[in-house]
């Protein structure tokens, strides 16, 4: 006969932890460009629109799945904190063409520590991937409007590109609550916004 297995209460602790923190799947074909809602787009503050170039590994040596991971993961992040009216790809000639008050966020990748999952779900205490960043936003002319390094790390249990996750969110975060500077007039009236 054979017995009966019982599963230990830390065990089913950490299985529902890694449920709970586990990044959902997105849908990678949805387009970046987003709106505010309709009340947002019709008050009388003027935002700006941002366009997200794609991640500069710098130095680091960093794979390519974590580069597009950290670049959309920082799309998602940016059209949450609805600090900007649209959010465009890099490449997208309707940034490029037709918006004048336009910012481009650059990161570029200072310094990353791969981890190991396996060792973050033994021990707890080693194995944390981390990720470190610089990220600008600039006018279309070169003007750098902020410019701060951004940490993005995921220390317990959780996969890898959870850091690219964390790191994102942290980005948004941190322009989110900083002081942008109105778009200059000169570019509302070519936006039509005046």
């Amino acid at each position: 006969m054979k017995g009966i297995r019982t599963v230990s209460p830390f065990m089913l602790a950490a299985a529902v932890m890694m449920i709970a923190i586990a990044p959902s799947p997105r849908l990678l074909a949805q387009p970046a460009t987003t709106q505010l809602s309709s009340a947002s787009n019709n008050s009388h503050t003027a935002q700006w629109s941002v366009q997200v170039k794609t991640v500069d590994p710098g130095d680091a040596s960093i794979s390519a799945s974590f580069q597009i991971a950290i670049y959309e993961s920082l799309l998602d992040q940016l059209s949450k904190t609805k600090k900007f009216t649209q959010v465009f790809r890099d490449g997208e000639r309707t940034a490029s063409d037709n918006v004048a008050n336009l910012l481009i966020l650059r990161t570029t990748v200072e310094k990353y520590t791969p981890g190991s999952e396996t060792q973050r779900a033994v021990t707890t205490v080693s194995g944390a991937t981390k990720l470190t960043v610089r990220s600008q936003l600039c006018t279309q002319d070169g003007q750098v409007l902020f410019d701060r390094t951004v940490h993005g790390e995921v220390l317990f249990m959780g996969s890898n590109l959870r850091a690219t996750h964390n790191l994102a969110r942290n980005v948004a975060k941190t322009i989110k609550q900083s002081a942008l500077p109105a778009p200059s007039i000169s570019a509302l009236a070519q936006n039509g916004q005046l």
